[in-house]
């Protein structure tokens, strides 16, 4: 039995007329005739009376095509399903995200794949280093991540998703909270509160090179690995900081957001492992991309 005998025999028990269900399948009638009497022969149940003038189905043909129907609609559904999934319009899609993108980018990012791709299921995990989202890829617990570079591993894929310029936080009770803008330089003498270092935060590495060409060392007292926890450390004035200028959307009181000098800035990336391919991946860089570029 084949599939094709079940669609022959649906057509052919809602028209109750040969001729009528050939025209519809494109089929001649005489073969029509023939498969519905193979299938038949098949069950050997007859399914349909016939005579001259009408053609009737017989009880069991009316059970029988409750079923086929069930069976037809599903496997038409699985076909849909099939063809949702390999373009990316269905699945599920984890996404990892370094804590300052997560109050800018990243909610809009969730939005918009909730608006445009409402078949996919979107779990995120925020506040994730790039050393660990990365190795989240590899084991395969993230599908995407957006982090601070560079990332070492061979297998993922790392694209520029835009650039963020570096600013100075301080409490609101530093000398320097009142100014328009804080000289780097202006804080050798303060301690500092940072992402976690050894390896584990890009940034951290950066902001130690750029105290180094400003001519000091940081006096760094507390390192942590959540950037909500840095900015409410700082709040409690436990040190100063530099992050990227996305960080100003946490809304904690107690202190002030101020434009560096010099000027530096730090990438954002997506990354993700590209074999074997993932649609959905590929659909979220898309609107990924877009977003960005807004």
């Amino acid at each position: 039995m084949e599939l094709r005998h079940l669609r022959y025999f649906r057509v052919v028990a809602e028209e109750l007329h040969f001729r009528r269900a050939a025209e519809r399948l494109h089929i001649a009638q005489p073969p029509l005739s023939s498969q519905i009497r193979q299938l038949e022969e098949e069950l050997g149940v007859q399914l349909l009376t016939r005579s001259t003038r009408r053609v009737e189905l017989t009880p069991a043909g009316e059970v029988y095509l409750d079923r086929v129907r069930e069976i037809l609609d599903a496997v038409d559904a699985a076909g849909e399903q099939a063809h949702r999934v390999a373009e990316g319009m269905q699945g599920a899609l984890t996404i990892g995200c370094v804590g300052s993108a997560t109050y800018s980018l990243f909610p809009r990012l969730v939005r918009a794949l909730r608006d445009e791709l409402p078949g996919v299921d979107v779990s995120v995990r925020g506040e994730m280093l790039a050393p660990d989202q990365v190795t989240a890829l590899e084991a395969g617990r993230i599908d995407l991540a957006l982090l601070r570079p560079p990332v070492t591993s061979a297998r993922v894929v790392v694209e520029p998703v835009r650039h963020d310029r570096l600013i100075a936080l301080v409490p609101d009770s530093h000398r320097l909270a009142g100014r328009g803008e804080a000289d780097l330089a202006d804080l050798r003498d303060d301690d500092f509160v940072m992402h976690a270092g050894h390896g584990r935060s890009a940034l951290n590495g950066l902001v130690t090179g750029l105290c180094a060409d400003a001519g000091f060392v940081p006096r760094i007292r507390h390192e942590v690995t959540e950037t909500s926890t840095l900015v409410t450390l700082v709040a409690a004035g436990l040190g100063v900081s530099v992050v990227p200028e996305p960080t100003s959307a946490l809304d904690i009181a107690g202190v002030r957001y101020l434009p560096l000098r010099p000027e530096a800035g730090i990438d954002l990336s997506a990354a993700w492992i590209p074999e074997p391919a993932s649609p959905v991946v590929e659909r979220a860089l898309t609107v990924l991309r877009r977003i960005a570029a807004e």
